[in-house]
Order: structure tokens, then sequence, then C-alpha cells
């Protein structure tokens, strides 16, 4: 399976990333193509090699104009200025909600020589570029022909900013204007980050744990924390840490492209890397070196079980109707799965034992929901390995309708087969059949497909799913 890996050790924002999967091999050619398919103006993409720290990478900008006017880029800082309040440095001034979050703030533009950069121009002239709200950036998207993955996922990201932004100033969101978010540079980073990530064709994509600056940012209203609201906000149920780096080093565009895309947050998962790309950031920061590291590669699926943590904890004094909302919380945050066992306690009382299951990254996060949640005075817990089947969801066509069916497979060979309960009902209600009739019709289309006849089929098994009574 291909996966990308971005390892964010030094924050993420929009342009970073579009640095790394330019490093990756997606070339200038590729995106430039795919944003001449929006109606943005005149403006021409920055390509750049340089090097933060020592590590070689792709230096990512977007200007408005045909041609590169050095008043866009704030004067070059000494290196004594490098280490000023970050508010101190922005080269922007305003967002969505006036608040300086300055998408590109932990790598300002400095002046550069572009000795190597690439110009789009459909017309001549540079244009003003607009206030935009959410609205109006959905009509540009879903009014271009960029494909479907990237106008659903730059919406989706955009979207995921614009709920933030309201949420914090209590407006809704089709009221909210994004200014800096809005502008030229950010739409680019948003949409060219997502036909980067299609161009890959990876199946998954992981993030490493996410860490930002500390201290205080200058906004139209005061000193602001870090991180930032919108970007709290959007990385909601996502861990995050900060580091002893006074800038801000996760903008709320690199958080709503975490959001959107991440399939896991932590540790690199076992993996063959192919290639890695960095992208970089402006400011040379104290310490290490401000880039974001992209890693493709194919992850290591091994036959060996997989470890997860099982945590468990008796409940004598606890309504059942806490302990249903306990176990949707759980499985909100992450727990691969919760049940209750009946027990009997000390003094003959009648209890519930609450078990849990999960990765062990999310340990934490449930073992703090049941310590919060619940009336326990202690958790047991244990590490313990688990094997799971391929697992693959599949449609097969019924007389009844269409039901979805999921299938299992063992070393290449298919030995379970269920049809999925939600689809099955839904198909059942439609066409008055009996729902355990509509399980049948599942069955036997399934076994009549292509999937089911194909090399990799366990012919010995028949019937491999038991029917609900």
């Amino acid at each position: 399976m291909r996966i990308l890996y971005l390892d964010t050790f030094s924050g993420i924002s929009g342009d970073m990333t579009v640095g790394a999967l330019a490093d990756l091999g997606i070339t200038p050619s590729t995106f430039e193509w795919e944003l001449s398919k929006l109606e943005l103006g005149d403006c021409h993409l920055h390509f750049e090699r340089q090097t933060r720290a020592g590590i070689s990478g792709v230096k990512f900008d977007v200007h408005s104009g045909a041609t590169h006017d050095a008043s866009q880029d704030p004067p070059r800082r000494s290196q004594d200025q490098e280490t000023e309040h970050p508010a101190a440095l922005t080269g922007k001034t305003a967002n969505a909600h006036d608040h300086e979050h300055h998408d590109h703030q932990h790598h300002d533009h400095e002046h550069h020589d572009h000795a190597s950069h690439l110009h789009r121009h459909p017309g001549h002239g540079r244009q003003p570029q607009p206030t935009r709200g959410f609205s109006e950036i959905r009509a540009l998207l879903e009014g271009s022909e960029l494909s479907d993955f990237v106008k659903q996922h730059a919406t989706s990201i955009f979207h995921r900013i614009g709920k933030a932004e309201s949420k914090i100033h209590g407006a809704y969101i089709e009221e909210v204007q994004f200014h800096e978010v809005g502008a030229l540079d950010s739409i680019g980073d948003v949409v060219l980050s997502c036909v980067g990530f299609e161009a890959l064709q990876v199946e998954r994509i992981y993030f490493s744990s996410l860490v930002d600056g500390h201290g205080t940012f200058r906004s139209s209203h005061g000193e602001y924390p870090l991180p930032g609201p919108a970007t709290l906000e959007i990385l909601q149920g996502i861990p995050i840490r900060q580091t002893d780096i006074p800038f801000e080093l996760i903008t709320p565009t690199g958080a709503a492209i975490v959001a959107e895309f991440h399939h896991a947050v932590g540790v690199l998962p076992e993996m063959r890397p192919a290639k890695v790309g960095y992208g970089l950031g402006t400011r040379n920061l104290p310490g290490r070196p401000n880039v974001l590291r992209a890693i493709l590669g194919d992850l290591e699926e091994r036959n060996a079980a997989e470890r997860i943590v099982e945590l468990q904890a008796n409940i004598d004094d606890l309504s059942p109707e806490i302990l249903g909302a306990v176990q949707d919380r759980l499985f909100r945050a992450g727990a691969l799965d919760v049940f209750f066992t009946p027990i009997q306690m000390k003094k003959s009382r009648p209890a519930t034992m609450l078990s849990v299951l999960c990765q062990p990254l999310a340990f934490e996060k449930i073992q703090e929901i049941i310590f919060a949640e619940t009336s326990t005075f202690g958790i047991r817990y244990q590490e313990m390995n688990r094997k799971t089947l391929e697992r693959e969801v599949v449609e097969v066509k019924t007389v009844a309708g269409s039901i979805h069916v999921k299938i299992g497979r063992h070393a290449g060979k298919i030995v379970q087969v269920a049809p999925e309960f939600e689809s099955c009902n839904a198909a059942a209600l439609q066409s008055h059949q009996p729902l355990k009739r509509v399980y049948e019709l599942a069955i036997e289309a399934f076994w009549g497909s292509s999937v089911a006849s194909g090399p990799n089929t366990c012919s010995q098994l028949e019937k491999v799913v038991d029917l609900p009574r």
C-alpha cells in the first residue's frame, strides 16, 4: 500500500506542504496547469531550491501579477531579527478574523534571487486580490475544471477554516470574510496541496505528532496565545504539543490540511521509503531546520500480529444511560472496540466491566475519558497482540437493491463475507422484504459476482456468514 508520511517536527503550513510535494517529484508544470483551471487572474508560481540548517528543499510561493515584483517580498531580515516575536515579523496583517495568523508566518517571505521560478500569466498586469467569503471560494472551486478529488477536499479545507472562524466570533460561516486565508497565495496553497496528494496516488496520509511554538501573537484585539484560536478549533481531537520556539509553527491552513487528510497522527509507521522531500519555510528557526519532511513509500504489511492495548474497569454505581454515552465518546476518541460484561463484585453487587481496545497511541486519551466520564477509581491495562483479516467493502446488486458487503481475506483468500446491516436494512425497508431475506440475497449475489469467482477465493467455503435470527 502506497502511503505518504508528513513529518511536522517544525510545524506545517500550506506553502511548506506544496514545497515538499514538489520536492517529491510533482512537476511545476503540473501545479501550473492545475492552478490555471481557477479564475484567479494573473499570478505566478515560484519553486526555488534553498537550504535550512543544512537541509536542501523546495521553497514555494505564489504571487499575484504576471511577472515577479520584488515589492511583494518583505526585506531580508538579520539573524538577530529572526529571534524576535513573530508578530513583529509578519508581512501580513489580517486574516478571516483580524488575527495575525500569518499563513506563512513562521517562514515569512524573504527576498531572494529567484533564479528559478515559474510564471503563469493568462493576462497582463497585476490584479488586486479581493476579500473572499466561503461561498465565493466554494463557487470558485465548483465552477472550475479541477478534478472531483481536488474540489471536494479543497472545499472541505476551507469549510474547516470557516467553521472555526465562525465559532470563535459567533457568526454564521457565510458571514465570515476570509482576508488572508481567502487571498491568492492561500487558495493556491490549499488547491495545490490537494493536487499534489492526488498526483502521488497514495492510499493513506500519515502525520507525525504536531508541534507548535509557544508565546503570543498580536491581533487587532490584543495579544492572543499560541496555538492560535482557529488552529486549536480545527485540530480538535488531534494530539498537539508545544515546543520551546517563540513562533507560530502550525498555521490554520496547515491545521486544516492535517484534519482533512490524516489517516493517523503519531510515530512513523513501518514502511519502505521510496522518496523523501522537504518543503521549506522562510525563517531560520533556532535549534532546528524549518522544513516539512515528506516521506513517500509502501506500508510494510506483515502477517505478524498488531499490538493493541486493552483497558478494563469495574463499575457498580453508574447509570446505564451514562455508560452508553461513554461508549460513544470512546469510539469517537479512536477506540477499536468498546464492550460491557455483566459481573458480580464484592458484597454480591451486580456490576459492569467496561473493556476498551485501542491503538497504543490512543491510550492516554482513552484513559482520560474513562477516568473523567465514569465513576471508576482505577483502570487495568495490558498490551496484547491482534491479527485481523484484510478487509474490503464491495457493492452487489440484488432484486432488493444495492447492498454493501464486507469481505475478509486471509493469505489472499476470501474467508469471511458479511452484508452490512445498515445497507441491508435500508434495502429491506425500500423493497418491503424481510431483513433476513435481504441478507440471503446479498450473500447469493456476492458468491455469483466476479469478486467471488476470482482466483483468490477460498473455494471450499460455501457459506461463511450466519444470518441474523
